[in-house]
């Protein structure tokens, strides 16, 4: 009994082009390998048009949501830049202080104790 040729990955993946199709033209267990790597070869290559059409929608998605994403907060920041009272709101706020809250305070604003 012929024991299988275990060649045809190192040539595949160490050796040049010339070395490897020297031994398949002579080894017929590597070029039944050959002849499986061009059937895969050649599904990718069918399959290869609809994962690059897939890729583009999907930037183009992203694109869609950045520029939504501008849309609404420039229209935000423009509201509120026009809009005096919220402006003020924004910058200020309503800070309670400890007098506001009905704490005994000294003359520095600090809470009291006596």
């Amino acid at each position: 009994m012929k024991d299988k040729c275990t060649k045809y990955e190192a040539l595949f993946t160490f050796a040049d082009e010339k070395t490897l199709r020297q031994h398949i033209e002579t080894c017929e267990d590597c070029r039944r390998e050959q002849e499986k790597m061009d059937k895969v070869s050649e599904l990718i290559g069918e399959v290869k048009p609809f994962l690059k059409k897939k890729k583009t929608s999907y930037h183009h998605l992203k694109v869609a949501c950045i520029l939504f994403a501008l849309l609404i907060g420039g229209a935000s920041i423009g509201v509120v830049g026009t809009n005096q009272d919220v402006m003020d709101y924004i910058q200020y706020g309503e800070v309670l202080s400890a007098e506001d809250l009905g704490f005994p305070v000294d003359s520095y604003g600090f809470i009291l104790v006596e």
